[in-house]
């Protein structure tokens, strides 16, 4: 197959990552993978300015940002600006497939030529996508903006619709009476996130992932944490994120964090932690407790998507309502309470539970599903000729 992606600015997302696993794993698998995004956005000279009086220097701007497409071999054009794909942009290829809503819009209007039209949806974005004032923990309650309409809008196309987990499948039939979609789950690369055996740390400890978005629920979690410091005494806590501290989130006192940490030293981080911390308020996947169940981590998160397809509350971890942070801390408790045998059997069903289902698992899956799509692709192609 001749497979055009259309993807957003590169970044360390994990949205991103996995797209770059896709791309690599089908490229191996034969097939022709070709990205299209826009460049990185350049500084504005009012910053510039800023960073060399504050004696920062003087900003680069970079058109390819720090990303997981770094050295992954992968042939790419990047667009001359931040502006729409069109037909000159891409090649004629067998499938296109749209990454992030805007792109879902490009790929839209795309000639039949480029390939069957897929939007691969990782997220339900009127949540990381624009900036809106809405109600955390209730999509019922969400205000709509007009980007909002435009991220719904986007699901109303007529793009063959992939994505990675059970609730977006859900959401996709119920909200918008979308009758196939292709469900792949995500999976974890075991030969980056591993860890031996172990018992629990002798300090108890604690490790979530940092961000200031605030659908990451970040402050749930520190809610959380300071409930549960307050029955687990000298509980320390480890972090990391792709962004710094902010001044209105900061971590607990004493709390160790890794900005932007080399992508094979995670695997360190997951496995000095006895328990994995998701406060999320919505997710269209989340790696990180996937990743932490592979270093033998188990994890307590809130129901939202990706733990909530492969938590088992007592068997790996435990899965609380979103919003609760009574209910992790409790739960966070309940884990750091156990006694190592008890400990070391959930940390066995996190592993068991990252280890049956491969990325080349979901290789297979997405080549599989590209093929059907293309096959129906042309045959509609062929019926609308009949007519």
């Amino acid at each position: 197959m001749r497979i055009t992606i259309i993807s957003p600015i590169p970044s360390l997302s994990g949205g991103f990552k996995v797209i770059v696993i896709y791309a690599q794993r089908l490229a191996r698998m034969g097939h022709t993978v070709h990205f299209v995004f826009p460049p990185g956005r350049t500084t504005a000279l009012r910053h510039k300015m800023k960073s060399w009086l504050r004696g920062n220097g003087w900003p680069n701007d970079s058109l390819l940002p720090q990303s997981h497409l770094d050295g992954s071999n992968i042939d790419y054009n990047v667009l001359d600006r931040l502006r729409p794909v069109t037909d000159d942009d891409v090649p004629d290829a067998d499938v296109v497939i749209a990454t992030w809503w805007q792109t879902a819009e490009w790929v839209a209007n795309l000639a039949p030529q480029k390939g069957a039209k897929v939007h691969f949806i990782q997220h339900y974005e009127i949540f990381d996508g624009p900036r809106h004032d809405y109600f955390y923990g209730s999509h019922d309650k969400i205000v709509d903006s007009p980007l909002v309409a435009r991220v719904k809008a986007v699901w109303r196309l007529p793009l063959y619709k992939i994505t990675i987990s059970k609730w977006l499948v859900d959401l996709a039939a119920r909200e918008y009476g979308i009758k196939k979609t292709w469900l792949i789950h995500n999976s974890v690369d075991t030969d980056q996130f591993y860890a031996p055996p172990r018992g629990r740390q002798g300090r108890p400890t604690v490790g979530l992932l940092y961000s200031a978005a605030k659908w990451k629920g970040v402050d749930v979690s520190l809610s959380a944490i300071e409930l549960a410091s307050k029955r687990i005494p000298g509980l320390r806590v480890i972090s990391f994120g792709a962004e710094p501290i902010v001044d209105y989130l900061p971590l607990p006192t004493g709390a160790i964090f890794h900005y932007r940490p080399e992508q094979n030293s995670i695997r360190n981080l997951y496995a000095s932690c006895d328990v994995w911390l998701c406060g999320s308020y919505s997710e269209g996947f989340h790696l990180p407790p996937l990743e932490a169940m592979a270093c033998r981590c188990p994890v307590v998160s809130t129901s939202v998507g990706g733990p909530m397809d492969i938590v088992e509350s007592g068997y790996n971890g435990y899965l609380v309502p979103t919003g609760d942070a009574q209910a992790l801390a409790d739960r966070l408790v309940d884990v750091l309470n156990l006694d190592d045998t008890a400990w070391r059997a959930m940390s066995d069903a996190a592993l068991a539970t990252a280890t049956r289902y491969t990325w080349d698992d979901a290789a297979k899956l997405m080549e599989r599903a590209l093929g059907e799509i293309i096959t129906l692709s042309q045959n509609y192609s062929h019926h609308s000729v009949a007519r």
